[in-house]
């Protein structure tokens, strides 16, 4: 059958925009149904809270339900091979943290890659650590903690969460450039540390802002560097560890994948709209209050800040020759 020249062109034309209608279609009836966001921490943990503002945020948004499931254990990797195995539309989502990039080295026979078996979507939130010392202990900044542990090598004890947990791994950055040989005491979780730290059992510990806070304005513990690329906004007067070991950063940042094959026109649209919520204002003084930071971008940003991060303590984890409890 011959199609006149005019009514081929017609059908050509409608043949070639078939697919971006359709991608635009699909874009904008998602999500059909409710929406998984699989977290692999506790309730009431950072990545959980932070889950729930995104949720809360996209529920808004697009009109239907968001809701977070927590899937605690194995340091992540549980939530991981929950959401890669789920069907590639949208519907479950995994709440991608540090640890998923640390595990990759860490696990030597862990079968996923938060790189090649997940699509990064959104960037969300990275929360600095800080180096703190008992207040009693005789080292009032960076360099001299650096001094006094050359000095004395092996003596001076630092808490931190568990093995490979990412407070751990920047405590092994941080001996990796700095040569101070100080000894890493890893704890089951945070608190633990800061209890032992406060009585002198060690001399001090890395944690989180949000976590140590409380202890450094109150003259528990003294800050002495936080771990990102700035200061933190809740302590302006504490310097970073960068200003003493230029290039040094490591957070426990949070974001968003999903399922490897989901649609780009999908992608696109949660990464819209979470850039959306990253720049409310709201939202954004929630997260500082957190002790954290927004890392809004692009999809493709955020792959490549997550690749990097798999680079980055892959060769920390092969240098102080870490494995997993």
């Amino acid at each position: 059958m011959r199609f006149p020249r005019r009514q081929f062109l017609h059908l050509a034309a409608g043949a070639a925009l078939a697919p971006a209608v359709a991608n635009t279609t699909r874009a904008e009836t998602y999500p059909a149904r409710p929406v998984r966001v699989v977290v692999g921490a506790i309730a009431g943990s950072a990545p959980d809270v932070i889950a729930r503002l995104a949720a809360d945020w996209l529920s808004r948004r697009l009109g239907q339900a968001f809701f977070v499931e927590d899937r605690n254990g194995a340091s992540g990797n549980l939530a991981a091979e929950e959401v890669a195995a789920a069907p590639p539309d949208g519907c479950t989502l995994l709440l991608t943290t540090a640890a998923n990039a640390i595990n990759v080295t860490l696990y030597e026979n862990f079968k996923l890659n938060v790189i090649h078996d997940f699509v990064p979507v959104a960037g969300l939130v990275a929360f600095p650590m800080v180096i703190t010392v008992n207040a009693k202990y005789p080292v009032t900044n960076l360099p001299e903690l650096i001094a006094r542990a050359k000095e004395n090598p092996g003596k001076i004890n630092i808490g931190t969460p568990g093995i490979g947990s990412p407070q751990h791994v920047a405590g092994e950055l941080f001996k990796m450039t700095s040569g101070a040989n100080i000894v890493l005491v890893p704890y089951r979780g945070g608190p633990p540390a800061i209890t032992d730290a406060l009585s002198g059992q060690i001399q001090g510990m890395i944690g989180t802002v949000l976590l140590t806070i409380d202890q450094i304005r109150t003259g528990g513990l003294r800050a002495l560097a936080v771990t990102g690329t700035a200061r933190s906004e809740l302590l302006p007067d504490v310097p970073t560890v960068a200003d003493f070991l230029p290039g040094f950063e490591a957070s426990q940042w949070i974001g968003i994948s999903a399922p490897k094959n989901t649609p780009a026109d999908i992608v696109e649209r949660l990464n819209r709209e979470l850039n959306s919520g990253l720049a409310d204002p709201g939202i954004k003084t929630k997260v500082v209050n957190l002790g954290g930071t927004v890392i809004s971008g692009t999809s493709a940003e955020f792959g490549q800040f997550t690749a990097d991060e798999v680079a980055k303590w892959g060769k920390v984890i092969k240098f102080a020759n870490i494995k997993p409890e």
